[in-house]
C-alpha cells in the first residue's frame, strides 16, 4: 500500500469533501432518484438515469476519497525547516530567460493548482528542484521546451 505525501490543508479539504459527498449529495442524490422513480416507465425516463449516472459517479469519488485517506502520510509543513528544497517548500524562482519570479509549494498530487502556486511533488519541475538549496539553478524540460529557474528562497510554514 503506497502512501500519498500531502499537507495538512490537503488532508483537510480531502475528509471536508468526503463528508459532503457522504452527508448532502448523497442523500440529494437518492432523492432524486426516487423522485424520478415516481414518473413511471424507467426505460424512457431521462431523470433517473441522469440521477443513477450521478450516483455512480458520487460513490466512485467517494471511494476514491477513502482510499485516499487512509493511504495518507500528512506531512506538517510547519514542523519542516532548512534551506534545502524538500516536500510542502514554498520555493520563489526566477526565470533566467524572462526574469520574471514565480512562487511555487510543493504539494501532494491531489491538492495540486498551479494557477494558485501549489505544484504537485510528481510534477517535473517539483522533481527537478528537491534537493537543491538558495543560489542553485535547474533545468527543467517543460512542454514549451527547456526551461532555466534560479532558486532565490525557500521558506516552510
Amino acid at each position: 500500500m503506497n502512501k500519498v505525501p500531502m499537507t495538512l490543508a490537503g488532508y483537510d479539504s480531502l475528509k471536508e469533501e468526503l463528508r459532503w459527498r457522504q452527508q448532502e449529495e448523497r442523500p440529494r442524490i437518492i432523492e432524486a432518484i426516487s423522485e424520478a422513480r415516481a414518473h413511471g416507465d424507467l426505460s424512457e425516463n431521462a431523470e433517473y438515469h441522469a440521477a443513477k449516472e450521478a450516483q455512480s459517479l458520487n460513490e466512485g469519488r467517494i471511494s476514491e476519497l477513502e482510499d485516499l485517506i487512509a493511504r495518507a502520510e500528512v506531512i506538517d509543513v510547519r514542523k519542516l525547516s532548512g534551506d534545502t528544497v524538500k516536500f510542502g517548500a514554498t520555493v520563489v524562482l526566477v526565470d533566467e530567460d524572462t526574469e520574471e519570479e514565480k512562487t511555487y509549494q510543493i504539494v501532494g498530487d491531489q491538492e495540486a493548482d498551479v494557477k494558485s502556486g501549489r505544484i504537485s511533488i510528481s510534477s517535473p519541475i517539483a522533481r527537478a528542484l528537491i534537493g537543491k538549496t538558495v543560489g542553485d539553478t535547474v533545468e527543467v524540460n517543460a512542454p514549451g521546451g527547456a526551461r532555466g529557474y534560479e532558486v532565490l528562497r525557500v521558506q516552510y510554514g
